[in-house]
């Protein structure tokens, strides 16, 4: 059982939104084999009820409080000293102090890096403790395309952002033993724009928990009667979450509606922001957070993810098909996933084609379960978390072979 360091950007439970998700399924894949000592920030006060979770899993846990407003205005910092502001944000000096105390009282045989931000406390280690990196996204591509959906100056700040981001992603990905990346198109664009960490980098999908996203005949129907629920799921105070949603309100909710009076768009998700909020209405519910957010895609009529601007796996399209139900998406987010029309994923690119998309789920709810069945099916077969996790197995095995031995 060899000693690892884990360094996270923001507390990994519970899972209960995207990278949430692959960081927690990540951390009980490490624990199956080695001593974990996490390192994170909380910037969420209702995380801090989950702390005797994690406590009860590591044999040190360490949390840094993030006040997002005032990381916000620290990270400005970032401009006065050429770097990427997201590094700012996430530093912390109480942060690096128990790395040095972990890695001066324990051996550390790697460190294992969840989001790039979280890569200069690792680094301080390296090369004597070898790091392995999951970049989860091309976060540099991200902010630079959301350049052109925002005006000047934060159109100017995110072109900014994407290239210092870049240029340090590219940085720490040299000085790793290993990166990883969601998807091969993530892989293959991060090579692309760094063509020298092309022999350190590799794709890890994600998973799904299909125990737990199961459909329950007894689950109770959210919905009021007669209502054609289209659902989308998703932490709402995401840039590209707020993209999507108003997209279909503004531009296919009126078409849905003129075709299906009952059709009722809900926005299942927490922390709303008040672009989001604006949307509710008579035809629009936004529920914030919620205790199960399986019920609202069990019993939808439809799943939607119209997502313009977003990277890698969707988590909660995975989670979607394997409660049985379809998903319409957008091209670049079912390409990642894999899936045809034929197993529950079916791709629009505009919103006649999401309306076109959605009329046999609308009209034919024994053809949508038919379909939902489908997509169960496919996220059983390729979606493991532990299959595709198992891949970091071999990489910690290579970066540190003696210590690793005979975990």
């Amino acid at each position: 059982m060899a000693n690892l360091l884990y360094l996270v950007h923001r507390l990994p439970y519970p899972p209960n939104k995207g990278d949430k998700v692959r960081s927690y399924h990540l951390l009980r894949h490490l624990l199956r084999q080695h001593r974990v000592f996490l390192g994170t920030f909380i910037d969420d006060p209702d995380d801090e009820q989950h702390l005797p979770t994690l406590k009860a899993l590591c044999p040190d846990l360490h949390v840094e409080r993030i006040q997002p407003r005032l990381a916000k205005v620290k990270s400005l910092g970032g401009l006065l000293r050429g770097e990427a502001l997201t590094l700012a944000y996430y530093r912390s000096a109480g942060m690096q102090r128990w790395v040095d105390k972990v890695a001066a009282s324990h051996e550390l045989q790697a460190s294992v890096v969840f989001s790039s931000a979280m890569a200069p406390y690792a680094q301080s280690l390296a090369p004597e403790v070898p790091m392995l990196v999951d970049f989860v996204d091309v976060d540099s591509a991200k902010w630079t395309q959301y350049a052109p959906a925002h005006r000047w100056p934060l159109s100017s700040l995110y072109r900014r952002e994407g290239a210092q981001l870049l240029a340090y992603e590219r940085a720490v990905a040299a000085q790793s033993r290993r990166s990883f990346f969601v998807t091969p198109n993530e892989t293959a664009l991060f090579v692309s724009q760094a063509p020298e960490c092309a022999d350190v980098v590799q794709s890890i999908s994600n998973g799904v928990d299909a125990d737990f996203f199961e459909p329950d005949p007894v689950r109770v129907n959210p919905f009021a009667s007669g209502e054609q629920a289209v659902v989308f799921t998703g932490a709402m105070d995401y840039w590209p979450n707020i993209d999507g949603v108003s997209w279909f309100v503004a531009d296919m909710l009126p078409r849905l509606r003129a075709q299906w009076p009952r059709a009722r768009f809900y926005i299942v998700g927490r922390s709303p922001s008040p672009q989001v909020l604006a949307l509710a209405g008579e035809h629009v519910v936004v529920t914030g957070t919620v205790p199960d957010v399986r019920p609202y895609l069990q019993h939808a009529s439809a799943v939607v993810a119209p997502l313009r601007v977003a990277r890698g796996i969707q988590n909660k399209i995975l989670e979607a098909m394997a409660m049985g139900q379809p998903v319409v998406t957008v091209p670049s987010c079912a390409e990642a996933i894999g899936a045809t029309s034929a197993q529950g994923l079916l791709q629009a690119d505009s919103p006649e084609a999401f309306v076109q998309a959605l009329r046999p789920l609308m009209d034919d709810a024994a053809h949508a379960q038919a379909l939902g069945r489908e997509a169960r099916q496919f996220v059983l077969a390729g979606y493991s978390w532990h299959a595709h996790l198992s891949g970091i197995d071999a990489c910690l095995a290579d970066a540190a072979p003696k210590a690793l031995a005979h975990a």
